[in-house]
């Protein structure tokens, strides 16, 4: 006696495999199907409602039958305010055809392209036959490499008496110390106006007082 468990799982996969649903290649077969077999003119409406007769539901109607129509396989065509979609066996036969001559053509081109990379590795390879004297050729630019990172490396050690940096860095340096003996020196003349605009009276002992900071602030020059 069969157990039950075994029965249940076989009428399981029987109703499974009655709702799985249509691929998109199985869709645009059956649309197919419609215009072969009636050979005849159909609006977008009246494939919706011959759709699902052959399996393929309502809404995927219009999108199976642009498919086709992009891969030349459904002609459509504006009469009027209406859009008329047609085929014939003709048509996939005609469009199997272009398909297979551009491949061959492809499939020639890429031979053509083969036989030239051929030639041209043949022809480089002329002069570079294995040899002592060709690998030895080849290893000394990696000498000279290394070499060259040994000497970059060795440079940077004495990077920190570098006279050239080190000058560099002494611009730097005066560079900045000129821009900040210009900004005080600004700053001292306008503190000076300031004062004398804003204490009168005390006027001359002010100047009196700039004259001896000016030589202690300038060394003496200005």
């Amino acid at each position: 006696m069969v157990p039950w468990i075994y029965i249940f799982v076989y009428f399981l996969g029987c109703v499974q495999s009655k709702k799985r649903g249509l691929s998109l290649e199985e869709k645009r077969e059956k649309m197919l199907q419609i215009f072969y077999e009636s050979q005849d003119f159909f609006l977008l409406k009246e494939l919706e409602k011959l759709g699902p007769r052959k399996g393929v539901i309502t809404q995927s109607v219009k999108d199976v039958v642009q498919s086709l129509v992009d891969d030349d396989l459904v002609l459509k065509d504006k009469i009027g305010t209406s859009v008329y979609f047609w085929s014939l066996p003709s048509c996939a036969g005609n469009q199997l055809q272009n398909v297979y001559r551009k491949l061959e053509s492809d499939v020639q081109s890429s031979e053509r392209r083969l036989v030239e990379l051929a030639d041209q590795c043949n022809a480089l390879k002329k002069g570079r036959e294995e040899s002592d004297e060709r690998e030895e050729a080849l290893s000394n630019p990696k000498k000279v490499e290394e070499k060259y990172n040994e000497l970059k490396d060795g440079m940077a050690e004495y990077a920190d008496n570098d006279p050239a940096a080190a000058f560099e860095a002494m611009k730097d340096a005066i560079s900045v110390a000129h821009a900040a003996a210009n900004r005080w020196t600004d700053n001292i003349f306008t503190l000076r106006q300031w004062c004398s605009n804003n204490f009168p009276e005390a006027k001359e002992q002010l100047e009196h007082m700039y004259q001896e900071l000016i030589p202690i602030s300038t060394g003496g020059n200005y």
